[in-house]
């Protein structure tokens, strides 16, 4: 019931039926982030993550874009390895998250020799702290020299492999449909918030009427050759184009990635609009900050209360935010 207030006229408490009654718990909701590059970011950047609420994260060593060479070799992306491994103990000690590791070979650039990193990456994988192969996946593009479909494949299926073989799950990096407006930035500019150069990339190997889409398929077909089941898959960077195909076709787990929707064209809306369509048991949210990437270390604790808004059950935020990334990527191990 509304208290008579002390007000000269009414107020619009008077005029409401119900007063609202938002779940404060949602407030100290832990949370986990499948998929980011923590270990790139500002010692600031990684506070933000501590303040907001973050239980882990699962940090990605994959990446291409802080190795200063084109093409990249297998030493460059094994450096990346090294770095992250050793950074690993002292972001935990600082940020008080746990943090668990993701090596791969990412086939956004065309790397030398990858054979090298492929028979090197077993070792890795026996670590504790490694908890995913990835991210990988077939890419219709590259940056600066392009990468032969047939030869992406091989090498996502050798890592899928390896990911059997060590009971480690994937994460794919899933191709996003681009979000451009009707007018194009000056391609020696390329896009604001991004420092990779855009105009460097090379012509696409996958053409077609849906090359993004494509480049999942061709994944699932290299799961299916390495014998992974696709419930040991997660399809990172989810989005309208992939999500039927995915939700109806697989039993891939979907991670939507909501810290740069600017970028890859995905909010929380549309991970309410999945939740309300196909329940929340395959579905996770990410990050995917990055020192490359205006990105937001705030974007999963602003979405447990944006995904309430939208009507999204308490319990269903849990599961989507905090029970699923740890039962997927063994943080309740």
């Amino acid at each position: 019931m509304t208290s008579t207030l002390p007000t000269m006229r009414p107020t619009d408490a008077a005029f409401l039926d119900d007063e609202p009654s938002p779940p404060t718990g949602l407030l100290n909701l832990p949370w986990i982030d499948g998929h980011n590059h923590a270990h790139t970011l500002s010692w600031d950047d990684r506070e933000r993550y501590a303040l907001a609420g973050c239980e882990g994260m699962v940090t990605m060593a994959s990446g291409y874009h802080w190795t200063p060479y084109k093409p990249v070799r297998a030493a460059d992306v094994r450096y990346l390895w090294d770095d992250v491994v050793n950074r690993r103990a002292a972001i935990e000690r600082n940020h008080f998250f746990r943090v668990r590791l993701g090596l791969g070979v990412h086939t956004g650039v065309r790397i030398e020799n990858p054979d090298e990193l492929l028979a090197a990456m077993d070792a890795y994988c026996e670590l504790d702290e490694v908890a995913v192969v990835g991210e990988t996946g077939v890419t219709p593009s590259q940056h600066v020299e392009s990468w032969d479909v047939d030869e992406q494949q091989a090498v996502v299926q050798a890592q899928m492999e390896l990911a059997d073989a060590h009971d480690l799950p994937v994460v794919l990096h899933t191709p996003n449909t681009s979000t451009d407006g009707t007018r194009r930035y000056r391609p020696e500019l390329g896009v604001p918030g991004y420092e990779k150069n855009t105009s460097l990339g090379a012509e696409p190997v996958l053409t077609g009427e849906n090359p993004a889409l494509e480049a999942v398929r061709l994944d699932l077909e290299a799961a299916h050759d390495a014998g992974l089941d696709e419930d040991c898959i997660v399809a990172s960077h989810a989005d309208r184009n992939n999500t039927r195909y995915l939700m109806e076709e697989t039993d891939c787990y979907l991670s939507y990635t909501i810290g740069h929707s600017w970028l890859v064209g995905v909010d929380v809306a549309d991970v309410a609009d999945v939740i309300d369509t196909y329940g929340p048991d395959r579905v996770m949210v990410d990050t995917d900050c990055a020192n490359v990437l205006r990105t937001d270390p705030y974007a999963i604790k602003r979405a447990i209360l944006e995904l309430y808004r939208y009507g999204i059950d308490p319990d269903t935020i849990r599961q989507v935010v905090l029970e699923n990334p740890r039962s997927v990527y063994g943080f309740d191990e």
